[in-house]
């Protein structure tokens, strides 16, 4: 409707018009003398010029509206852009902030730990397996600063352990996470730094849980307490592995094991750290 009143308004309006002019020409030329027409005109004037002043305030109506419509419709198509434009700004401070954090903690990181070498890399890819949890990242064999081997450590700029290289491709190396079904980990846990492993399994690991067992004797279990690892293979000592939030008993209520909360939230990484070499501590 609206593009037809634009398009053919004016001829509505100008027919309009020329009815009323026709009229009043045809009076005046019978210098005021009512003929036959003239009475006749006379007796339909007034309803036609009401009729067609009716008519263009009509027109002038329908003009006015499409214009404040159309006036309305830009309007809201700048609030729109500005709103955009604001969100994407406000998105981007987010992720310079996180940015900034995340760098912050990794100076921190590496002014304890001077004896780590240390190569950055994004997460590319997770993998859609429901049997495993592994991800790929954006460094490889080709493009590393610093030569990565399977079995190095991957950790958050903050220290906590991640997962382990499992692969090397040209530019790109898959990690097995930490709460994997097939990982294992030294690990030790308790003020005494009683010595134990963290092994994935299946069931937590749906929870992104591990489990904290193979435990040295007397070795006691407390919910809330610290695991670090051990040392043992390419991992270096004193990594935070994560918290136990639960402890159970299996065997038969022969020995005991830990549930395990990883101090990472996998969920949220974006980008990680490989130590690709370190000091051995004696």
């Amino acid at each position: 409707m609206k593009d037809y009143i634009k398009k053919y308004g004016l001829r509505v309006g100008a027919a309009v018009i020329a009815v009323v002019l026709v009229v009043v020409l045809a009076t005046t030329l019978l210098n005021g003398r009512a003929g036959l027409f003239a009475n006749f005109s006379g007796a339909v004037s007034s309803p036609v010029a009401q009729a067609a002043s009716s008519a263009i305030e009509w027109i002038e109506g329908i003009y006015g509206y499409i214009y404040k419509y159309d006036q309305l419709v830009a309007e809201n198509n700048s609030l729109r852009a500005q709103l955009a434009q604001a969100q994407q700004a406000a998105i981007n401070a987010a992720e310079n902030e996180e940015e900034n954090q995340r760098l912050r903690g990794l100076l921190e990181f590496k002014e304890k730990h001077t004896d780590y070498v240390l190569e950055s890399a994004k997460i590319t890819e997770w993998s859609g397996s429901n049997w495993e949890s592994t991800f790929r990242i954006s460094k490889g064999e080709n493009n590393a600063t610093n030569p990565i081997d399977v079995g190095d450590c991957v950790i958050t700029e903050y220290g906590a352990l991640v997962g382990q290289i499992i692969e090397v491709g040209d530019s790109w190396c898959t990690v097995r996470t930490l709460v994997d079904s097939a990982i294992d980990v030294g690990a030790l846990v308790g003020e005494a730094g009683a010595v134990g492993m963290c092994v994935g399994d299946f069931a937590l690991m749906q929870q992104d849980q591990l489990r904290l067992t193979y435990l040295s004797e007397n070795a006691q279990l407390v919910e809330g307490e610290a695991v670090l690892t051990s040392g043992r293979g390419s991992i270096p000592q004193g990594l935070i592995i994560g918290y136990i939030n639960a402890v159970l008993s299996e065997g038969n209520g022969q020995s005991m094991y830990g549930v395990v909360e990883p101090a990472c939230d996998l969920g949220s990484l974006s980008q990680v750290f490989i130590i690709t070499d370190f000091v051995t501590q004696e």
